[in-house]
C-alpha cells in the first residue's frame, strides 16, 4: 500500500534502501572480478541465465503489446548489460566508471523531456550540467587517462538504461519482475551466443576461472538481479521514486571502498571532487524531479 510521500521512512523501508546500495555496491566489484577472468558478454549472459532460473514463474501472459515492449527487453537487457560488462572489463578504476553509471538519472530525466513532453525544471538543467562536468574532471586525471574509454561506454550505457525507463513509462502497467523475466529471456541466449561467437578460448578461460569467479556470477544473477529488483519495486509500490532515489547515489560509495580494498584503486582529490560533483549534479536532478511530480499526484 502506498504511503504519504511527507510521512517518515519507516525501519523496514531504511532496510531496503540501503540493502539495494549494498547489493547493487557488491556487485559492481563483482562485475570487474568476472570479467577480468571471463570475455564480458559470457558474464552477462551468465548472469540472465542465473535470473531466468529465478524468474520463470513471472514470464506468462499477458504481455504488453510487443511493438512498444520489445525494444524494452532489448535495451534493458542484452544492450544495456552488454556495454555495461564490457565497461568492467576496460576499466581500471572501478570507482570512476561506477560513478559514470550513475549519469542514467539525470539521461532519463532528458529523454523524459525529449520522448514525453514533459517540462525541464531550471535546476534539473543546472544539475545535469554539473554532473557531467563532474565526469569530465575526473576524466583530466592523469590516473584516469586508462579508463577513458570506459567511462565513454559507462555514458553509453547509461544513455540506453536512461531510455528503457522512460520507455518502460510509456506501456501498460507491468509487474517489475515480469520485465525482468523477459529482459533475462531474451538476454541470455543473445549474449552467451555473442560470446561464443567473438571470443575463441571461451572454454578454457571458463574452465580456468575459479570458484569465487562463478560465485560473483550467480551473486549477479540472483541477488542483484532478483533479491534488489523485488526491493525496489516494493519500495516504488510505496513511495514515490523521488522520496528514497537519492540514497541510491550512494552505490558508488561501497564500489569505491571495495575498489580500493581489493583492486588496487587510488584516489586522488581530483577524483573525489568530480564524483562529488557528477553526483551532487544526479541528486539535484533527481530532487527537482520529485519536486515537479509532486503537485501532480496532491
Amino acid at each position: 500500500m502506498a504511503r504519504s510521500s511527507d510521512s517518515p521512512l519507516t525501519l523496514l523501508e531504511w532496510a531496503a534502501i540501503w540493502m539495494v546500495v549494498v547489493v547493487w555496491g557488491v556487485n559492481n566489484a563483482a562485475g570487474k572480478l568476472a570479467t577480468a577472468a571471463l570475455p564480458p558478454l559470457f558474464v552477462g549472459g551468465v548472469r540472465f541465465l542465473v535470473a531466468l532460473v529465478l524468474l520463470i514463474p513471472w514470464i506468462k501472459p499477458p504481455f504488453p503489446p510487443w511493438k512498444g515492449f520489445l525494444p524494452v527487453v532489448l535495451i534493458m537487457g542484452p544492450i544495456h548489460f552488454g556495454l555495461v560488462y564490457t565497461g568492467f572489463h576496460l576499466a581500471h578504476n572501478l570507482s570512476l566508471f561506477s560513478v559514470s553509471l550513475q549519469l542514467w538519472i539525470p539521461l532519463a530525466a532528458l529523454f523524459s523531456w525529449l520522448l514525453l513532453g514533459e517540462v525541464a525544471p531550471p535546476s534539473a538543467l543546472l544539475g545535469m550540467g554539473l554532473a557531467f562536468a563532474g565526469v569530465a574532471f575526473m576524466t583530466l586525471d592523469p590516473r584516469a587517462a586508462a579508463d577513458v574509454q570506459a567511462v565513454a561506454v559507462g555514458l553509453i550505457a547509461s544513455c540506453f538504461w536512461a531510455l528503457g525507463t522512460v520507455l518502460v513509462r510509456r506501456l501498460q502497467p507491468t509487474p517489475a519482475l515480469k520485465v525482468q523475466g523477459c529482459c533475462s529471456l531474451v538476454a541470455a541466449p543473445v549474449l552467451l551466443a555473442a560470446a561464443f561467437a567473438t571470443e575463441p578460448h571461451l572454454m578454457h578461460q571458463a574452465r580456468a576461472a575459479s570458484a569465487l569467479v562463478w560465485a560473483s556470477l550467480v551473486y549477479a544473477g540472483a541477488i542483484s538481479s532478483v533479491m534488489a529488483t523485488v526491493a525496489l519495486f516494493w519500495l516504488v509500490q510505496r513511495r514515490e521514486a523521488g522520496r528514497f532515489a537519492p540514497y541510491l547515489l550512494t552505490t558508488p560509495l561501497v564500489s569505491s571502498a571495495l575498489g580500493v580494498s581489493f583492486f588496487g584503486d587510488v584516489i586522488t582529490w581530483r577524483l573525489v571532487a568530480g564524483a562529488a560533483a557528477t553526483l551532487g549534479g544526479v541528486a539535484v536532478v533527481a530532487l527537482a524531479e520529485r519536486r515537479a511530480v509532486a503537485p501532480a499526484q496532491v
